[in-house]
């Protein structure tokens, strides 16, 4: 079956012979921390979570998210999607579940402590930032970093596999490590994955403030249903909330770093 259902039609297809008890959820089948098809990610065990609140069994639709992951939820391929920014304009999103941000991470033997964009040593350090998708010479990061004319000594390193040879993700904290660069600009809950398995200690400092003008560093995220679906998004809305703590003990263990509410 699983060749049947190589394309969005297809697999709305075949997820029309499964149960009504299902929760059908797209998710990335290499994308640690988050997820994989070992289900070893926090994404995975928060859908195994709310799927037991809701007396369903968890059906995964494994699609890479740089591909058409949003358009195969609102095509009905899958009831949700486990994170995504909130009010994101592809999906119906619930209220957060947690909130995370940028961080500054670097080796703490060098005891940088860099916390802002505006410190002066960016300009000579060597930065390395991450790459999700084509034209992420807009993420957060950069475009704070263009704007004080920092753009000669970063390197980009790939999420994603097989894009150009660039590297994965783990690549960019292990070029920290290895005193390749000096520091990197990294989204907080996959800097906070690895430094908890890191041969060195890593020093993650949150980028501050949370934001600037136009442009934020922390982000608050949620569950994504697709547009409409209302009472799936009601019935998430009470699982997050009685479940609140459960939840944070899940990213803690995972190393997610949590911003403070926004202001």
């Amino acid at each position: 079956m699983s060749s049947v259902c190589s394309t969005i039609v297809a697999v709305c297809t075949c997820l029309g012979l499964a149960t009504a008890a299902d929760l059908h959820v797209c998710s990335d089948p290499d994308n640690l921390p988050y997820s994989n098809r070992q289900q070893q990610g926090f994404e995975n065990q928060l859908a195994a979570m709310t799927a037991r609140d809701l007396g369903r069994t968890v059906k995964y639709v494994w699609i890479p998210q740089r591909g058409p992951f949003f358009k195969a939820l609102q095509q009905g391929a899958c009831d949700m999607v486990m994170g995504v920014p909130t009010d994101f304009p592809a999906a119906l999103t619930t209220q957060p579940y947690y909130r995370s941000t940028y961080v500054f991470a670097s080796l703490r033997s060098k005891h940088l402590n860099i916390r802002s964009f505006d410190d002066k040593r960016l300009k000579t350090l060597r930065i390395g930032l991450q790459i999700v998708a084509e034209g992420d010479g807009d993420v957060p990061p950069a475009q704070a970093l263009a704007h004080r004319g920092i753009v000669s000594n970063i390197s980009w390193f790939r999420l994603n596999r097989n894009f150009l040879g660039a590297h994965r993700p783990a690549s960019l904290l292990d070029a920290v490590e290895k005193g390749d660069i000096d520091v990197a600009i990294v989204w907080g809950p996959i800097a906070g994955s690895y430094a908890r398995t890191a041969s060195a200690p890593l020093a993650l400092t949150p980028v501050s403030p949370q934001a600037e003008g136009d442009t934020p560093f922390a982000f608050n995220i949620s569950m994504g249903v697709r547009p409409g679906d209302t009472n799936l998004k009601a019935a998430l809305n009470s699982m997050i909330r009685g479940r609140r703590d459960e939840i944070r003990r899940l990213l803690d263990q995972f190393g997610v770093p949590e911003a403070p509410a926004n202001r």
